[in-house]
């Protein structure tokens, strides 16, 4: 077969030398248009597949090796990040902990660029906790719950929003209710779900493996008039989409970091309704948690009132580090500017399997999807081209009976097509 229709601007080859995988790749910068450019694979180049795409790649991501289409699974670090990480690490082995104010002045400055992204009234609302996970724990297994009472989530989720909830319901003797999502109103579905004896409502904002995202807004104003609790699992949401906490009225939000905030596992994000903190049993207690923290001669166990009650020790400050770094990117560029980046490369992906007979299995629909990119390939297996993708050097998952894909703000339009040049010459392999 020739090339495939609406690709030859691209001239990407993808062509295996026989010593080892190929990989058709570049990383282009976000807002700034780039020239097109011929990417050609040569066996004897420094780079592995005899790629050069120096001159295409985003300063912030020099990603001479891959095409990271992988973000909703686990992201890059920018340049700064890694630099940032680099740098606290050399002052640990230099200078120990001669500077540790200095670092707290980081802690508080993260905390602060965190609020502005999620929205919060204060940087203080804001805990840094390991993982969505322990957030999510913190809430299942910290609220006053009743025997009898309900849980309603979306049938589908992701496990750490599904385990504990059944685990809550095992120790607590409540239901969990999972409901199907019909793509046309999902809202519908899950609120008729709720019923005078529903406690709690928890959903991922944007679902890991259809990419369904859900109207937050609608279920919240929903939810707050019936009295039931909302909690958002917001980590395919937070860093490709803006985020209205007021508008979204949730009382409890999670994210952990590495994903589509561009920075490393090991450091979440977790906001709870300041009127809702102290309903929340501990399960978890330390020094850093206490209200007089720092003070060791001070015999007072009351816990913090603000967000710093749900971090019980020594705070991740490697991970601090490396999240404000992550972060001031993020901010920087300005999230309704990362949006509509992620908007714009999500159609041209979306085109371009349209144009190689592929099925979208994510929602076309503006408002219906974030960043993700689910897939069905018009021939052959999805494993065979999950396979054939990977070792291309293509990063993406098999997720929702498909393949998916998760573009960030700063791939360029010529890095996309060499992706839909591998895919078309992996589903003819």
């Amino acid at each position: 077969m020739g090339a495939q229709k609406g690709f030859a601007r691209t001239a990407c080859k993808v062509n295996n030398p026989g010593n080892g995988p190929t990989t058709p790749v570049g990383i282009g910068p976000a807002v700034t248009p780039v020239r097109p450019l011929r990417l050609d694979v040569r066996p004897d180049s420094d780079t592995l597949g005899g790629l050069r795409t120096e001159s295409i790649m985003h300063p912030e991501f020099p990603q001479s090796q891959i095409i990271h289409l992988n973000h909703a699974a686990v992201g890059p670090w920018p340049l700064r990040t890694a630099e940032a990480v680099t740098a606290f690490a050399r002052e640990n082995a230099v200078t120990g902990s001669l500077h540790y104010g200095a670092w707290l002045k980081v802690e508080a400055a993260t905390r602060a660029l965190a609020r502005e992204l999620l929205g919060a009234a204060t940087a203080s609302d804001v805990a840094f906790v390991k993982n969505t996970s322990e957030a999510l724990s913190i809430v299942a297994f910290g609220l006053p719950w009743s025997s009898g009472q309900n849980i309603v989530i979306p049938q589908g989720e992701f496990p750490s929003n599904r385990v504990v909830w059944i685990k809550a319901a095992e120790r607590f003797g409540l239901e969990v209710r999972e409901v199907g999502l019909p793509f046309d109103d999902p809202e519908t579905a899950l609120l008729a779900a709720c019923d005078g004896d529903t406690a709690l409502f928890s959903t991922s904002s944007v679902q890991f493996a259809t990419g369904l995202r859900l109207d937050l807004e609608r279920l919240g104003a929903a939810l707050r008039r019936r009295g039931v609790l909302f909690c958002v699992d917001a980590i395919q949401h937070l860093g490709a989409l803006p985020f209205d906490l007021a508008a979204v009225q949730a009382d409890f939000v999670m994210a952990d970091a590495h994903k589509w905030l561009l920075a490393p596992e090991g450091i979440a994000l977790l906001h709870v309704r300041p009127e809702l903190r102290e309903r929340l049993l501990l399960q978890e207690y330390g020094w850093h948690m206490l209200a007089d923290a720092g003070d060791y001669s001070h015999y007072e166990l009351a816990e913090a009132p603000d967000a710093r009650r749900f971090e019980p020790g020594s705070p991740n400050l490697l991970g601090v580090h490396a999240l404000h770094a992550s972060l001031s990117l993020l901010l920087e560029t300005g999230m309704d500017t990362v949006a509509a980046e992620i908007e714009a490369r999500w159609m041209h992906l979306h085109e371009g399997l349209q144009r190689l007979g592929c099925r979208t299995v994510t929602p076309v629909e503006r408002g219906r999807h974030a960043g993700i990119l689910t897939f069905a390939p018009a021939r052959g297996d999805t494993e065979s081209l999950y396979r054939a993708l990977q070792e291309r050097g293509v990063l993406c998952a098999q997720r929702g009976g498909g393949i998916r894909f998760s573009p960030h703000f700063y791939l360029s339009t010529e890095v996309l097509d060499c992706a839909l040049a591998a895919v078309a010459e992996g589903m003819r392999a």
